[in-house]
């Protein structure tokens, strides 16, 4: 396994991509590429979690694929820095695929809670002008081939968890142009790419509708999704078992939703 960390620097701030490369077999398959699968993990715009980072990536890696781990930044940075870092860490895929074995048309995006909404934001603005004109990749370079969004962020409507627009607008979340802005619901085209999503009714924290908003503009737009609605379980899954609990809550053994992941690995593999 290649385990490397890389420099992300975009708006002269740094994000950290972890990498997880699966070795290749000479007895197996030397030539294979696999996907890679890039986890954004949540914590409002103001940390990136842990229960949402590494033990997510060994799953990936079980299952056959590539994973890395993007820390980008959080408060007091703010919109759209954390958006390219994910752009410009996509393009770093891209450039190394052969390098990696990366299947370049397999290059998903999986995000969780606010970690979720900056995976969409870049299923929805990557091939804006606002954006590429930052990069130094083309939008094809950037465009993620399938999002994994669990429980994410994604209405500053009704249904917003606030805390999050607040990280990562600043001074900008009075102006409700760029509230509305960041409603991903509303941005969502016919090239938003193929998107598995999966949330809990008993969300406090993030509601529910944050998912069933996304997936109505998927449908409205004739994008593939799939979908799995969870009746029980609080906000911050991540696994939902004990090696994601946090520190002895037991809230967040939930086994109703372990099986989130197979369905996500069994997803991947169909695209």
């Amino acid at each position: 396994m290649i385990h490397e960390k890389y420099e992300i620097l975009h708006n002269d701030e740094k994000a950290e991509l972890y990498t997880y490369i699966l070795d290749n077999s000479p007895s197996i398959d030397p030539d294979r590429k696999r996907p890679m699968i890039v986890i954004c993990p949540g914590g409002g715009y103001v940390h990136t979690s842990d229960r949402e980072a590494e033990p997510v990536a060994i799953q990936m890696l079980s299952k056959g694929f590539h994973a890395s781990i993007l820390r980008y930044s959080v408060e007091p940075t703010v919109f759209p820095t954390s958006l390219g870092q994910l752009a410009r860490a996509i393009g770093l895929i891209r450039d190394q695929a052969e390098n990696w074995n990366v299947d370049p048309d397999k290059i998903i995006v999986m995000g969780f809670s606010a970690g979720g909404h900056l995976t969409a934001s870049l299923g929805v603005f990557w091939n804006r002008e606002f954006l590429t004109e930052q990069l130094t990749y083309s939008k094809e370079q950037i465009k993620p081939n399938g999002l994994i969004l669990s429980y994410p962020v994604i209405s500053s409507g009704p249904h917003a968890h606030e805390g999050s627009f607040k990280a990562l607008l600043g001074a900008k979340f009075e102006d409700q142009y760029s509230r509305d802005f960041l409603s991903l619901e509303n941005q969502v085209s016919n090239e938003t790419p193929p998107t598995f999503l999966w949330h809990t009714v008993s969300d406090a924290a993030v509601p529910v509708e944050n998912s069933m908003l996304f997936a109505q503009s998927l449908l409205k737009h004739n994008v593939p999704l799939e979908m799995h609605i969870y009746p029980e379980g609080v906000h911050g899954l991540s696994l939902g078992t004990e090696e994601t609990q946090s520190n002895g809550r037991m809230e967040h053994i939930q086994p109703e939703i372990e099986n989130w992941i197979e369905m996500a690995g069994r997803w991947i593999k169909g695209l």
